[in-house]
């Protein structure tokens, strides 16, 4: 992985787009420190737009959509989108259909029960009430830290039913039916921003820190970790193009100082 601070000026007066993870990308410690929060608008000030992409719950998404300088946000590993039109509505976009989600609720209630039988010390995710689609087990947010071979226990479990899932920075995620972060992502580029990702990859940046990141980093060619993507390098076969110095939100914020800094041709 190349230091982030070596992108080339020509590339960095391409991006129009920034996509980005939420929880240690953004986050720093649970928090959305005040400089991450500010290069947000920084880039929102520059014609940059801003498209979160998370695990996290639907409850979530509403909130960030309305009040963060976005363009939308896609959440629960691709299962849905939300942003403001210009009417300053809210507009969200399901990828199932109701009766796939209700049917995959059940199932999941099940791997639930067997998750917590096998580990009682382990619960699922705060915010999993506001959750539509997805099950999130917290392996480390809200409950003592399990050992990532425990977190990959968890995983076969999932996969046990024919779920799909994925290891994020503090959950294991799992859901049933074929969307994914990368999945979600082209549609809303096109539906929302007018986009054909395939054609636009120049113009497009990813920013992530951990292994269900993978398939981004795989796509775009401008793919960028945080420092702390490090702690997963043993089992990431997709890395990252460039990776920042600092970690989590820090990591974030020095993204976008450098690429700011060398976009001294643009309009």
């Amino acid at each position: 992985m190349l230091n982030f601070s070596e992108i080339p000026a020509v590339i960095a007066n391409k991006i129009k787009v920034i996509f980005c993870d939420i929880d240690d990308t953004l986050s720093y410690n649970g928090k959305i420190l005040p400089e991450t929060y500010s290069s947000l608008w920084d880039l929102y000030k520059n014609n940059i737009k801003i498209v979160p992409i998370t695990g996290r719950c639907a409850g979530w998404v509403d909130h960030i959509a309305r009040f963060w300088p976005v363009s939308g946000v896609i959440g629960e590993n691709g299962a849905l989108y939300m942003f403001m039109n210009k009417k300053n509505r809210l507009k969200k976009r399901y990828y199932l259909e109701n009766p796939q989600a209700q049917e995959s609720k059940r199932k999941l209630e099940l791997i639930k029960n067997e998750v917590i039988t096998r580990f009682p010390t382990c619960k699922v995710a705060s915010d999993q009430p506001y959750r539509e689609f997805d099950l999130a087990i917290d392996f480390c947010e809200d409950v003592p830290s399990f050992s990532m071979e425990e977190v990959h226990e968890i995983v076969k479990i999932f996969e046990k039913y024919g779920a799909k899932a994925k290891i994020s920075s503090i959950h294991v995620n799992g859901w049933f039916g074929d969307f994914n972060k990368l999945k979600m992502t082209k549609i809303f580029a096109k539906e929302v921003l007018g986009l054909s990702l395939k054609d636009e990859l120049d113009n497009v940046l990813f920013i992530g820190d951990s292994p269900n990141d993978q398939s981004m980093f795989e796509f775009f060619p401008n793919s960028i970790g945080v420092a702390n993507i490090n702690k997963f390098s043993d089992i990431i076969s997709h890395p990252p193009r460039y990776i920042t110095k600092m970690e989590s939100g820090l990591g974030f914020a020095e993204m976008v100082r450098v690429l700011l800094s060398k976009r001294t041709n643009v309009d």
